[in-house]
């Protein structure tokens, strides 16, 4: 086309990497008197990215049984030593925190005090070589079925290891939590569904039915003995 003494043309190539599509595009100008002009190529980027596969159990122990997928847990130690899915991979996305600075000895002082007392957790930091330690024993074209306790950091790995280069990812939606018994073969101490349970939540049906028992003995011995019920409360200092 041409127009006031200029023309243009333009094409473009396509490459291929294994992760991007990437587009180049020249752009001719044909100045007056027959010069040429070539511009800079304007590239373009395109990601491709795999897609991550979010299956229920059924389709997890599929994926494992038929397709070769390995499994990688990534819950802490506490929670994989009460149970995990015999041969698996264990490599924890985050790690304990035994940092000693103030501002951590703090955190860590509230965190055991609540979260560490009631439910068992321990005070955790991410896992910096997380990614390595996975590509150290599988590689990237690997099929690998991400595993947590409840959905969460399966996601948050899976993130990590998809923008490593892993290709073929899944992870169980809910995590092992919705795992029925009898599913995988499972080591441990308890059902891989129970093994985020601990701290004093584990106990507090028990704590719950002492104390009832409690307050139903001392209600029935006031109704049914009040003058003696009377003496011994008179006993208690104020």
């Amino acid at each position: 086309m041409a127009a006031g003494g200029l023309g243009t043309c333009c094409w473009s190539t396509l490459s291929y990497t294994s992760h991007f599509r990437v587009r180049t595009s020249s752009l001719v100008v044909k100045a007056p008197r027959g010069r040429l002009v070539t511009g800079r190529p304007l590239r373009q980027s395109f990601v491709i990215k795999a897609e991550v596969k979010y299956v229920n159990s059924e389709e997890a122990k599929q994926l494992v049984a038929v397709e070769g997928y390995s499994i990688v847990d990534v819950r802490d130690t506490s929670q994989f030593e009460r149970a995990h899915i015999k041969s698996c991979y264990h490599v924890p996305l985050f790690i304990e925190n035994k940092d000693n600075d103030i501002g951590t000895i703090i955190k860590r002082t509230l965190h055991n005090n609540f979260s560490g007392l009631f439910y068992g957790l321990p005070f955790t930091k991410p896992n910096p070589e997380f990614v390595e330690t996975v590509k150290s024993q599988l590689p990237p074209e690997s099929k690998v079925l991400i595993v947590c306790q409840e959905g969460l950091r399966s996601s948050a790995a899976a993130d990590k290891l998809d923008r490593a280069g892993f290709e073929n990812i899944a992870c169980i939606t809910s995590g092992l939590q919705s795992v029925k018994p009898g599913t995988f073969e499972s080591v441990g101490s308890t059902e891989l569904q129970d093994a985020g349970k601990a701290g004093l939540v584990t106990v507090q049906g028990d704590i719950s039915r002492v104390l009832g028992a409690i307050l139903v003995c001392a209600f029935l011995f006031i109704t049914f003995f009040p003058d003696l019920a009377e003496k011994i409360i008179g006993l208690i200092p104020v």
